[in-house]
């Protein structure tokens, strides 16, 4: 047991700094000291998919789990966008939204964290995670809502998104994804007025948020899904007890509905996004969950709204 102190003593510092660092980019972006990014890399689209000239039957935004640290997929993230795509080219796909930075700035790509990424890259992972709890901390979570549904918003813009037009937008996230989008529908609907889908894939979220302008929410989960359990334990707001929550009022309006996509797991060789593991169907768990998705979306776009 004489490693567990040294392993604190470790690990204590480390943890106060990323906490410190998360802060801080919201520090900066509440005192107006950087502007958000706004512009992607040269060559990079603002979405893949379906002609921009032509409607879509909606547009997707992906956002990805902690791993997502640069405008591109994570080798997971990827499969799923890029099985989308092939099985749904009428769609408009965007997965380059920063759902960890609230000034939409890559951390791979920052100064410093290239070399930190060579020799611990661990900590880009605990950087993200302590974004997640910034997110849904209430001192800052109005304020990051705003700044990453602000970032959503643009970015479909710049897609070709016209607000009012009806189109419906789906925000399909997976883990710590889930924070932000269910973070993102206020602002969505105040600058796009848009119709609102959301998907969540083993999503951690703290069920704070208001979800009143969505139009529903699909959980995707499983019963191996720990890490989602445990997010259920930890926080009170998606208690059945605290009836009062965004989490819990959602619920009592129908607006939520479980779909389990056992056996899977959150992450490993048996996760939603596996094409290595598979089904009593014959079907891997990336193409059942890539299915499912599907199907949510062409439900919601079947009842798609007329333009105005």
């Amino acid at each position: 047991m004489t490693w567990f102190p040294l392993l604190a003593l470790v690990l204590g510092p480390v943890l106060l700094a990323e906490a410190l660092l998360a802060r801080y980019e919201m520090m900066l972006y509440i005192a107006g000291w950087r502007a958000p990014t706004t512009r992607l890399p040269p060559g990079m689209p603002y979405a893949r998919g379906a002609d921009p000239d032509r409607p879509p039957t909606a547009y997707l935004v992906y956002l990805d789990g902690i791993g997502k640290r640069r405008f591109t997929d994570t080798r997971d993230g990827g499969r799923l966008v890029q099985a989308l795509i092939a099985a749904a080219p009428d769609l408009r796909v965007l997965g380059q939204v920063q759902p960890y930075s609230p000034l939409a700035a890559p951390l791979a790509t920052r100064p410093g964290w290239a070399w930190i990424r060579r020799r611990a890259g661990i900590l880009l992972f605990l950087h993200n995670v302590m974004q997640i709890f910034v997110a849904a901390d209430r001192r800052y979570r109005p304020l990051y809502n705003r700044a990453v549904g602000g970032q959503i918003a643009g970015q479909l813009r710049r897609a070709g998104y016209r607000p009012h037009s009806g189109v419906p937008v789906v925000l399909l996230s997976y883990s710590g994804g889930a924070q932000v989008a269910t973070g993102a529908v206020e602002e969505l609907h105040d600058q796009l007025a848009a119709p609102l889908l959301l998907i969540t894939l083993g999503g951690f979220h703290n069920g704070a948020n208001d979800l009143t302008h969505a139009r529903h929410l699909h959980q995707l989960t499983s019963a191996h899904d720990r890490i989602e359990r445990v997010c259920t334990w930890i926080f009170p707001q998606r208690w059945r007890l605290l009836r009062s929550s965004g989490w819990n009022r959602a619920r009592r309006a129908g607006k939520v509905t479980v779909h389990r996509l056992d056996p899977a797991t959150h992450l490993g060789r048996r996760s939603y996004i596996s094409r290595e593991s598979h089904r009593p169907d014959g079907r891997s768990h990336l193409d059942h969950t890539t299915d499912t998705v599907l199907a949510l979306v062409r439900a919601v776009g079947r009842d798609r709204p007329v333009a105005r």
